[in-house]
């Protein structure tokens, strides 16, 4: 599908305490997800870029030595390589991801 409507697109379970959506095409990954209050990633890197934008709520997100409470209108942008993760505290978080297409292998 070419277009979505943020305000009505359905997600589904991507993983426990993860909805989302995704388009992918040859060269480019964009995903819509919602991250439930009180889950946390503690951390990983891929093999690309990767960015995005947050929608609804709030994300603890860290780049590197970086780290940012974000909120809405917030973005971030993830170089490949870049050891990264994230939050959530009692507020869940929706986001707008994109990433290049790439095998998801693992960064020294």
């Amino acid at each position: 599908m070419a277009f979505w409507n943020l305000d009505t697109i359905k997600l589904e379970e991507f993983r426990p305490g993860i909805l989302s959506k995704a388009e992918i095409g040859d060269n480019l990954i964009m995903v819509c997800m919602e991250i439930e209050p009180d889950r946390e990633d503690t951390g990983h890197k891929h093999t690309f870029d990767q960015c995005g934008i947050v929608l609804e709520g709030q994300i603890e997100m860290f780049i590197g030595e970086e780290s940012m409470l974000l909120n809405v209108n917030e973005t971030y942008f993830i170089p490949l390589g870049k050891q990264h993760g994230w939050k959530t505290s009692e507020k869940s978080a929706k986001l707008l991801d994109i990433s290049l297409k790439q095998p998801q292998e693992e960064v020294p």
